[in-house]
């Protein structure tokens, strides 16, 4: 017998059952994802990040948030939990719970093997359509490395930077501030790249 097609969920019916379960969870076109567990490189790494951040922006009106705030790319669309985004002016929410962000200025995710090629590929053209988004960090676990896409004043393209070793720094031009990759890494030890699998 085949099995029966799961129901596809609202985004009201999904943050229902998000609000009210232990783990976490994403949301895409009407199906659930939990989100799996990240390592300590990883963990620190965040927690590095949004320290710089909350340092550099002490004195302006800008909000730095962890991967405990949910964003809201679009209504029935993704609902996800990256690893820093920063709020600036007013924050606006999907509801009046006042958990689901929907006007990041900048978005960081800290890159997992198991998840690269996802916060490279899908989930950055999912960010990109968030008016609200001015910039985004790919942040590498395995070497001191941060990868910046800028949007463009035109609004229709994106331009690269490639920031790499501890002596470099961001230039983030939508938060209007500079962060060193050495506040991002300290008490880091890099562990080696994984390989790659074996081509078929």
């Amino acid at each position: 017998m085949a099995a029966q097609p799961q129901p596809l969920l609202t985004p009201e019916q999904y943050l229902k059952l998000e609000r009210a379960a232990e783990l976490r969870h994403e949301y895409y076109k009407g199906s659930m994802y939990a989100m799996p567990g990240g390592t300590y490189n990883h963990a620190r790494i965040s927690a590095n990040l949004i320290s710089a951040l909350i340092g550099a922006l002490e004195s302006t009106d800008c909000e730095v948030l962890s991967s405990d705030l949910r964003i809201r790319v679009s209504h029935d669309g993704l609902y996800t939990y990256p690893d820093v985004s920063v709020a600036c002016s007013q924050p606006h929410f999907a509801d009046d719970e006042a958990d689901t962000l929907t006007n990041p200025v900048l978005i960081g995710e800290v890159l997992s093997p198991s998840s690269e090629s996802y916060d490279r590929g899908f989930k950055f053209a999912q960010y990109r359509q968030i008016p609200s988004v001015d910039e985004y960090l790919l942040v590498s676990q395995f070497e001191p490395r941060v990868e910046l896409f800028r949007r463009h004043e035109s609004g229709r393209h994106w331009m690269f930077s490639d920031y790499v070793g501890m002596d470099a720094a961001l230039q983030l031009t939508s938060i209007g501030c500079e962060i060193r990759l050495a506040d991002i890494y300290v008490k880091i030890v890099f562990k080696p790249v994984p390989p790659l699998p074996p081509h078929p």
